[in-house]
């Protein structure tokens, strides 16, 4: 249930280094549109494991069937860092509806957080595909969370989980609470350590930020 994209030689690292890259950080405009580029990478991947069916197509010198996707799937995004990855992938998949989920962290003065869900935006799921989008898989507490606030009642067809970094704590946790018949997992790297703030180790540091500047 767990595809690690990063194992391979491909462009795809050559991204993630630099989204890691804390001179390159610099550049936000570059981070932005690097996330954007992994977005382009996963859509492609994806679209692989997607349903297709043959369709005639005309061209101006006869006729010929080609396999086509049969139904785009719904891109589901967790602001603000999956914004520009979201836009990646929705350069592929155009025609695809969407949904965006805020999720935010609440910490206490102990160290503990607690995530809450504010806002939830999306068309019926039942039997859709669903990709679900969120650059960094910490915990792995926000993304479960959200798919479970995301679907309710309704039951998409199959669910992609995708993020850029993981850790090797918040692939487990996805492991243990979903089955691999209900979601595949897409990573493009998968860090060892975590800390106590729940924060990837290298990692690369807040996302969004690094996107959008800093917040209070």
């Amino acid at each position: 249930m767990v595809i690690n994209l990063g194992k391979g030689n491909s462009l795809l690292n050559q991204f993630i280094a630099e989204l890691r890259d804390v001179e390159i950080q610099k550049d936000a405009m570059r981070f932005r549109k690097n996330l954007e580029r992994i977005g382009q990478i996963f859509a492609y991947e994806i679209s692989k494991k997607l349903e297709y069916e043959n369709k005639e197509v005309v061209t101006p010198l006869g006729s010929t069937e080609m396999s086509m996707l049969k139904n785009y799937p719904v891109l589901a995004s967790i602001i603000r860092a999956g914004l520009p990855f979201h836009h990646g992938l929705l350069n592929f998949f155009d025609k695809s509806d969407n949904a965006f989920i805020s999720a935010y962290r609440k910490y206490y003065k102990d160290g503990n957080f607690e995530v809450h869900v504010q806002y939830v935006s999306k068309p019926l799921l039942e039997g859709k595909d669903l990709i679900l989008i969120d650059p960094m898989l910490a915990t792995g507490i926000s993304m479960a969370l959200t798919y479970r606030e995301l679907t309710g009642e309704e039951k998409p067809r199959h669910t992609h989980l995708i993020s850029i970094i993981a850790s090797l704590e918040g692939v487990n946790y996805i492991k243990r609470n979903f089955s691999s018949s209900e979601v595949t997992l897409w990573v493009g790297a998968i860090d060892d350590e975590l800390t106590a703030q729940a924060y990837i180790v290298p990692g690369l540091g807040d996302a969004g930020d690094l996107a959008y500047g800093s917040k209070i």
